[in-house]
């Protein structure tokens, strides 16, 4: 009698582990870029406080880490007939991470070439930066069991994109005071195009957070 419940018990674990809804493995992938992405945010964070080379590079090799990932998820996309989720939110997710981390190295790397030096704005505009991409990152990981929750974190991406549009005028405003001498007018167009690098990063978490409510209301 034993033997033959232990049979039946063994039986019935293996057709419910065939049937046990596997991850979205597109999702899991989006996961692993969000995650570099809120690594490459911090790293930003750091070069703001302490700009170097050596941070800089950091940011860089992050950026190429979430590329390779990207890489990945497209070609499962190509290769795969159907999708859990449409393609085309997939990939333009995808996408939309991608640019964040872009636009943080693009940051460091005009910095580094054109010799700018960290001001409070920078410092609180990578923070937000930061910030956001952490949200973003827990409405990627909570979607696919926990939607609602995925939309809150969304929602809390918007929030950040908000208080980064009054910080992006009014650090153009204070930019633009009264120039000096012909070196800080020089300073202030380079400043300028730091600060458009910093307040598209954030736009592009925003994007993102947009692409997730649209899938949480398609599929969820």
């Amino acid at each position: 009698m034993k033997v033959w419940l232990q049979k039946v018990r063994t039986r019935l674990s293996r057709f419910r582990e065939a049937f046990r809804r596997k991850p979205n493995r597109f999702l899991l992938h989006l996961g692993e870029q969000a995650a570099i992405v809120v690594q490459g945010t911090e790293a930003l964070v750091g070069y703001m406080m302490k700009p170097s080379k050596k941070n800089a590079a950091r940011v860089r090799a992050l950026e190429k880490n979430a590329d390779e990932i990207r890489r990945i998820l497209i070609d499962d996309l190509n290769r795969s007939f159907v999708t859990p989720i449409d393609r085309e939110d997939l990939f333009t997710l995808s996408r939309a991470v991608d640019d964040v981390l872009d636009y943080a190295y693009s940051t460091t790397h005009e910095m580094d070439i054109l010799g700018v030096v960290p001001n409070d704005h920078l410092r609180a505009m990578a923070s937000l930066l930061h910030q956001s991409a952490e949200e973003l990152n827990l409405a990627i990981e909570r979607l696919e069991k926990h939607p609602k929750i995925a939309s809150d974190h969304a929602l809390r991406v918007k929030s950040i994109g908000n208080q980064m549009d009054r910080m992006y005028t009014e650090a153009l405003a204070h930019l633009f005071d009264e120039p000096k001498d012909l070196k800080h007018v020089i300073t202030m167009f380079k400043l300028r195009e730091i600060y458009r690098h910093m307040f598209h990063a954030v736009g592009s978490t925003e994007q993102a957070a947009d692409i997730v409510s649209d899938i949480v209301i398609k599929f969820y």
